[in-house]
């Protein structure tokens, strides 16, 4: 209670997100170092428990070691709980917990709860929480019911069964773990590339878990009316049909064109869905093109919608930028999308959040192929799969030097917790005034 007011009377509720984020990695950092956590029982070096513990509870996927055979099941279990949190969200978990116990839920714990999870509104969050937290688990039991025939058929009832339960939560939350590497180390699902149902299930866990509850709310209360809808869930649909449609037909014309028909289908819409932003992968991405790389690394940045499990700059930010600059071309004195009109602020917004995010990936891509001496491609590459906690890689995460780890692991948690979050927790909470100067035209352009 007297932590609690401690940290009421001190932080604002965008650097409790960041503290409370912050404590879940560090813990789940000390329990991965523990020799229990590994399947040789002998520590890992704290950078790489550290690396791993953010990467799972900022659902990223990026590893320095192969899930299935670095880590015992004990470990395991531990990034599946990391997962688990960090898909649901932490403040999430703490009001699950008081909900649980029966504790009053006071006015702090709802506008920390609407930060968490980008609410329109604080009214009805306790009951938009519980809506959350039950069909999280509903998803995911249904997607670990559905995956878990085809895994127990190959791998046995338990085993199978801890596969699919695995592979439910890390598909759903967005995370790309997965414990497929003892067919090949870091192989993902390239194995299941011609398996339909697989393939198929992973995808519909994904693409829910990056739609976000807030626009399944609003499905579920209109009954999936358009026109009832609101403007954040069109933005949402639409723009998550054109980022799967559009790469997928990219990838099926110009990158899989010498697979059988089938095939080339799946892993052509597999790798549309997937960088947006699941990780997991069901063709070694090392063998694209340059161009096929420089679509995923847009996915990668462009991430899922916000509110949801996904990371990146979201669907709306992508949509709020195309809009503004249509209007603009357009000579249109206002932005607007489906008979509404986007506020200023909100496109201030949304560029402010581009150049945070470009910045930083240009940022990134010089220190990491400086240092690394690798192309820039793949040092982008793999700063686009933190800064968008995505979790796809072109190998070169496992070898990395610990600077290079750092900065990795600062991308991961940027991108999860959001760029405006932490530029929130850093200002100052009241909107300092500034005198108004005379204004002057300038060419830009």
């Amino acid at each position: 209670m007297n932590l609690m007011k401690f940290i009421r009377t001190h932080f604002n509720s965008f650097q409790t997100i960041l503290l409370e984020f912050i404590c879940l990695i560090f813990a789940g950092a000390i329990l991965l170092d523990l020799p229990v956590s590994t399947a040789n029982h002998e520590s890992v070096p704290f950078i790489n428990a550290l690396f791993t513990s953010t990467s799972a509870v900022c659902v990223t996927g990026l590893v320095v070691y192969d899930t299935s055979l670095q880590w015992s099941l004990f470990g395991k279990t531990v990034i599946l709980i990391l997962i688990q949190i960090g898909g649901i969200g932490v403040v999430s978990m703490l009001v699950l917990l008081m909900i649980a116990t029966g504790k009053r839920i006071g006015i702090f714990q709802r506008l920390l709860m609407q930060d968490a999870i980008s609410a329109p509104q604080i009214g009805g969050i306790i009951r938009f929480t519980r809506f959350f937290l039950k069909g999280t688990l509903l998803i995911e039991s249904v997607g670990a019911l559905l995956l878990f025939p085809e895994f127990a058929r190959q791998y046995g009832f338990l085993r199978g069964l801890g596969f699919a339960v695995f592979h439910s939560i890390s598909a759903f939350c967005n995370a790309g773990f997965d414990l497929m590497g003892f067919r090949a180390p870091f192989s993902s699902f390239t194995w299941y590339s011609n398996n339909t149902w697989v393939s198929v299930i992973l995808m519909a866990l994904i693409i829910i878990g990056g739609l976000g509850f807030l626009t399944w709310e609003d499905l579920l209360s209109n009954k999936f009316r358009i026109r009832g809808l609101r403007l954040q869930t069109k933005m949402i649909l639409s723009m998550t049909l054109i980022l799967i449609a559009v790469p997928a037909l990219y990838f099926f014309f110009f990158e899989f064109s010498g697979l059988p028909l089938k095939e080339r289908f799946l892993v052509s819409l597999f790798q549309a869905v997937t960088p947006r932003t699941a990780g997991f992968n069901t063709v070694q991405y090392t063998d694209l093109s340059e161009g096929g790389l420089l679509i995923t690394i847009i996915l990668m940045l462009i991430g899922g919608a916000p509110g949801s499990t996904a990371g990146g700059m979201k669907i709306t930010t992508t949509f709020v930028i195309v809009a503004s600059t249509h209007a603009y071309l357009r000579q249109w004195q206002n932005v607007n999308a489906f008979r509404r009109r986007i506020e200023p602020d909100i496109v201030h917004n949304a560029v402010t959040i581009v150049t945070i995010y470009v910045t930083l990936l240009l940022l990134g891509t010089l220190i990491l192929s400086g240092i690394e001496r690798v192309p820039v491609i793949t040092a982008m590459f793999e700063c686009a799969s933190a800064l968008g906690t995505v979790g796809l890689s072109l190998g070169l995460t496992p070898s990395l030097t610990s600077v290079s780890k750092l900065v990795l692991i600062g991308f991961m948690f940027l991108g999860r917790t959001g760029g405006l979050t932490l530029a929130y927790a850093m200002l100052r909470s009241k909107v300092r005034t500034q005198p108004r100067m005379p204004s002057e035209r300038i060419t830009v352009g």
